[in-house]
């Protein structure tokens, strides 16, 4: 009896590892080397260019879990980089989630790191480290959206603990770092200093030589519904909404305007 009290005790933990290589070969990119195992896996779907699909099996993250990511562009190459849906965090009773990424891109590649949203539950519990390492003159877009509930079941987030550490460097060198810190205070209020009552926001990073020359178009884009800037190679746009929705519209016009060729086809579903 109490071997068996001891065993049920013990819940369930999800584990992932994916590790892809891209090599520049017969005139495109192509997958060179792709392990996956646990919850995380990788599609190669048809589609102009290349395109990599990550997906967590497990349907979500939870206290305990453990997700770990590697990718690796060779020289020359370029990958977009996208989720099957979004990501979602869910109630924690026994500790965070873990979530570490890292994407290598050598000197002449291009990385789109365009993941879906993440849905942030009450009382979930995430620890999220992500790096993009860029070599030479290598460049790179990602995009990170936050989605605090869903509105449209009448979900509100009151507890929360999140650590987001987001990283580009380039040459081991920081080029970018945001270290974003949510928890039950950050959520307490209205305050423009905070959210401000928005429950979905999302943040925008281009690192290209031309990156300032395209803060015209990034900003027409936007309209109201958001701010940019760019100096020095990088150009930043963050925005607010009262919902996942009306941003994801907002988002997918943004990228439309400053990135050339169709949105990954997960995006549009």
């Amino acid at each position: 009896m109490m071997l068996h009290q001891n065993l049920s005790s013990e819940l369930p933990r999800a584990r992932g590892t994916l590790r892809a290589e891209f090599a520049f070969s017969r005139g495109a990119t192509r997958v060179a080397r792709l392990h996956q195992a646990g919850s995380a896996k990788a599609m190669l779907p048809p589609a102009p260019g290349c395109e990599m699909v990550m997906l967590n099996t497990s349907g979500g993250l939870t206290g305990g879990d453990r997700m770990e990511i590697s990718v690796n562009l060779a020289l020359g190459t370029r990958l977009t980089a996208t989720t099957q849906t979004a990501e979602r965090a869910y109630r924690s009773t026994t500790g965070r989630a873990r979530v570490t990424a890292r994407f290598d891109v050598a000197e002449g590649a291009h990385l789109d790191l365009l993941p879906q949203e993440t849905i942030l539950f009450d009382r979930s519990a995430l620890l999220r480290e992500q790096e993009v390492a860029l070599a030479g003159d290598a460049s790179c877009l990602w995009v990170e959206t936050l989605i605090l509930g869903r509105a449209a079941m009448g979900e509100v987030v009151r507890t929360l603990d999140l650590t987001d550490r987001r990283r580009i460097t380039r040459n081991g060198h920081p080029v970018f770092i945001e270290n974003l810190r949510l928890d039950d205070a950050a959520l307490a209020g209205d305050s423009p200093a905070t959210l401000a009552g928005c429950r979905a926001f999302a943040t925008l990073v281009l690192v290209a030589t031309d990156a300032a020359d395209r803060l015209a178009r990034a900003r027409e884009a936007l309209g109201p519904d958001g701010a940019a800037s760019a100096f020095d190679g990088k150009l930043v746009a963050r925005m607010m909404a009262r919902d996942g929705w009306p941003l994801r519209q907002a988002l997918m016009r943004l990228i439309r305007a400053i990135r050339p060729g169709p949105l990954p086809r997960v995006w549009q579903i």
